[in-house]
């Protein structure tokens, strides 16, 4: 069933016990609970996004975290987290290619345990956005479980599923609605659109580019009826065709 929500890696861990770490108790007990009643001009979103050595959360390292806040559907311009970040291995070529972090910029970063809890702190009680979310997630939970003990509680929205149901929705009235040559790489989207352009593969930047689509798509979302975080989730569960 597709769910704007990511089900893999970011739905509410089970509540069996309170973690010991006070940053994951503190976040684990802002989401006892989620009012899914909640309008969504009255939430507050964290639209994250994380460069990596690789796309392996077992054996691939992070190396930049970038996020922007959303409250009341508009970006907070001086509410904004970029951090570079040491691995402890070694960055190659081809990430520097992707990337643009050369290994003497995150040699001279401050090591992941230095920068997570900050990051944590910044996400502090709000919804996670992010451009195929599931992958930032399962790297930050794995950081979060060696680091804390825990994963996050923040519930997560993705924007690759929510573009996709976008595609659908126009899909419906023209003939050609089973074409899928189609992308959904974060910069075409924005092209396709015509949203402010940002770099591509820069923390903050992709942070910020995801942070103008989801505000394009919930606009645009049932000819604008997405209302409440229950509309935005029954939006994905309504299709007949599944991606």
């Amino acid at each position: 069933m597709l769910s704007i929500m990511d089900t893999a890696a970011c739905v509410l861990p089970f509540l069996r016990r309170t973690p010991k770490h006070p940053l994951m108790a503190a976040n684990r007990a802002a989401f006892q609970k989620v009012d899914h009643d909640q309008r969504l001009d009255e939430c507050a979103f964290t639209v994250l996004d994380a460069e990596m050595t690789g796309l392996d959360p077992c054996s691939d390292e992070i190396v930049s975290l970038g996020a922007v806040r959303l409250e009341g559907l508009s970006i907070v311009p001086d509410k904004t987290f970029s951090r570079l970040v040491k691995p402890d291995g070694d960055v190659s070529k081809t990430s520097t290619l992707i990337h643009r972090i050369t290994p003497s910029q995150a040699a001279r970063a401050e090591p992941l345990d230095k920068v997570l809890p900050e990051f944590v702190e910044f996400l502090n009680g709000t919804l996670i956005v992010g451009h195929n979310v599931g992958l930032d997630m399962s790297f930050l939970n794995r950081a979060c479980r060696r680091l804390f003990g825990a994963e996050l509680a923040n519930p997560c929205l993705d924007t690759m599923r929510m573009a996709k149901i976008h595609r659908e929705e126009m899909w419906e009235n023209y003939y050609d609605r089973f074409d899928l040559n189609v992308s959904y790489n974060l910069s075409d989207l924005a092209k396709e659109h015509s949203l402010p352009r940002f770099p591509a593969h820069d923390a903050l930047a992709d942070a910020m580019q995801t942070a103008y689509l989801f505000i394009f798509l919930v606009r645009k979302l049932k000819d604008g009826g997405i209302v409440t975080l229950r509309d935005l989730f029954d939006a994905g569960r309504s299709w007949r065709w599944y991606f």
